[in-house]
């Protein structure tokens, strides 16, 4: 197979070298029509530009990282395929780097993996995003960077919010809807910001409703953790008749467990989860659960971000409502 150069599109085009170039670094100083004529010569010829040629002609790494620290596979899963794609069709890298949130030095272990991997900017998921003076050292270093976060921040170039307690509230506001009264939460790790979130707007709306929680167990998003909660909760007298998970991940846990008791989902106990991962179709029965657009909301971040990195112009703040996705774990609750 022949190799397609620089030099065929250009001759392809009509256009000088200078002028391909260009178009491929998206410089302004090329006019519409022409643009056209080598953006259609690329796509003809199949024309994949060197990473490396790129990177000497511009200064840039055209490497993105992608920082995070989350457990969740099914939420990092969701995350790179929308970074992935944008970056993919803008001709640029992903680099995933596990960070830690709550432990020693994080700021310094996030400036340490872009000075290692020189990417040109990076996406930062929570619970990174929060850490205190994360996004003062990153403008200090001159790195662009966009949050994911469930709450504002401020310090970051951009930021994408996901209403994480509107979304916990419209879980209340379900199980009330459906007559529960006797509703218990499996929430997340406190300390985490979105584990936080989703609690307050869930218990907060549970109030309005003129009910309350009959227990409560805190979780660590993980399924063993979900497992262990509901086996406390579901020894409760009067036994709750809805959970409310905070992620898909501990609701399959509560799952497990109502199964291993004989209690019969939604007939006995109603059980919603958070994410709307693809593990709630997967499960039996399908599970009531939000859905966050993570992909959709991280291949917005990667734009945003991929501007800057260009100069562009883009946007600084986007606020992102979720919806609740009900299932067959949800159900009237039952009499008596």
């Amino acid at each position: 197979m022949v190799d397609i150069t620089i030099n065929d599109v250009a001759e392809r085009a009509g256009v000088s070298i200078r002028t391909v170039s260009r178009v491929l670094n998206r410089s302004t100083k090329v006019n519409a029509l022409t643009r056209e004529r080598v953006e259609e010569a690329i796509a003809a010829l199949g024309f994949r530009p060197s990473a490396r040629a790129r990177g000497l002609a511009t200064g840039r790494s055209f490497l993105i990282g992608m920082v995070h620290n989350d457990q969740n596979a099914l939420v990092l899963d969701a995350v790179q395929r929308g970074m992935v794609h944008e970056a993919t069709r803008r001709g640029y890298e992903i680099v995933i780097h596990p960070a830690p949130a709550s432990h020693q030095g994080p700021v310094e272990n996030v400036l340490d993996f872009v000075g290692r991997s020189r990417v040109d900017g990076v996406v930062v998921l929570s619970p990174v995003s929060t850490v205190a003076g994360l996004p003062e050292a990153l403008a200090a270093a001159d790195v662009p960077a966009i949050a994911l976060s469930p709450t504002p921040l401020t310090g970051f170039a951009g930021f994408l919010v996901s209403n994480e307690r509107a979304g916990a509230a419209d879980v209340a506001r379900h199980l009330v809807g459906l007559g529960h009264r006797r509703i218990a939460l499996v929430s997340g790790p406190s300390s985490a910001r979105s584990a936080q979130e989703r609690r307050a707007g869930f218990v907060a709306a549970l109030m309005e409703a003129g009910c309350g929680l009959i227990g409560e167990v805190e979780g660590d998003y993980g399924f063993a953790s979900g497992v262990a909660a509901a086996e406390r909760l579901l020894t409760l007298d009067p036994m709750p008749t809805a959970i409310f998970a905070a992620n898909d991940i501990m609701a399959a846990g509560v799952l497990k467990a109502a199964a291993a008791r004989g209690i019969a989902v939604p007939q006995d106990l109603s059980v919603v989860g958070f994410d709307g991962s693809v593990l709630a179709q997967m499960l039996t029965p399908a599970l009531t659960t939000v859905h966050r657009p993570l992909g959709e909301m991280a291949q917005l971040a990667t734009a945003w971000l991929i501007n800057m990195i260009e100069d562009m112009p883009t946007e600084t703040e986007l606020h992102r409502t979720l919806t609740l996705v009900p299932g067959e774990s949800s159900g009237p609750a039952p009499r008596g």
